[in-house]
């Protein structure tokens, strides 16, 4: 079962969301909140697999209480997907820099709530490759000098290759057809790449690609 916090201080869209999702056979609702602050402690409290989480909330934000979250090393199995009511990429920038791994608008069809939840506790991003594209066009905005990552030095040759296609928006169908090899052999040089370099999910990837030089600006195709 995937273990799921609601975070939303709307007590109506949060029963909605549990009524969607409790009645998936995979699928579990294991607490809610209202609060960011009662975000925190329900997370550490009942260590779901997934949270779902609203920016605007009282006491303390979606994304602060995301930071808190992703920076805790007790919490690193828990993914955090971002939900607003706001499509703007400010949003999608502010939310994958403090660790979340997908972003959502709440108008999202049922249909893809579900399929997001299972993707992320899969370890997969919710970025599209267009999103994917305008995150890194949004680091290229802020380029700063390359930084050292640890771990990338244990990357082979064509895990850095890897690394830099998932960096500029590619999928892992668009890998393995690049590379000419196959989805599930592209999965796991992503997977072991992610493993070296501590990469929660292939959001962080993306981000660590940028930040380490491996993409850069004039990148995006």
């Amino acid at each position: 079962m995937i273990r799921v916090l609601l975070a939303d201080d709307q007590s109506l869209v949060r029963a909605g969301f549990r009524a969607l999702l409790d009645a998936q056979p995979d699928i579990e609702v294991v607490g809610e909140a209202a609060d960011g602050e009662e975000a925190l402690r329900r997370v550490r409290e009942l260590g779901p697999d997934v949270v779902l989480m609203d920016i605007r909330m009282p006491l303390l934000d979606g994304l602060a209480a995301t930071r808190r979250i992703t920076g805790d090393t007790l919490l690193a199995s828990v993914k955090v997907v971002i939900l607003t009511t706001f499509e703007l990429d400010e949003y999608v920038f502010e939310a994958i820099r403090s660790g979340a791994s997908g972003f959502l608008v709440k108008h999202t069809e049922p249909a893809e709530l579900v399929r997001a939840i299972r993707a992320v506790r899969e370890g997969d991003a919710l970025l599209s490759p267009g999103v994917t594209r305008r995150l890194i066009a949004e680091f290229a905005s802020r380029s700063k000098e390359p930084a050292d990552l640890l771990g990338l030095g244990e990357l082979t040759e064509r895990e850095r290759e890897v690394m830099t296609l998932v960096g500029i928006g590619l999928s892992n169908d668009e890998i393995a057809r690049r590379l000419v090899v196959s989805p599930l052999t592209a999965k796991t040089h992503v997977s072991r790449t992610m493993v070296k370099l501590g990469a929660r999910d292939r959001a962080q990837l993306v981000v660590l690609a940028y930040e380490s030089g491996l993409v850069r600006p004039g990148w995006l195709g």
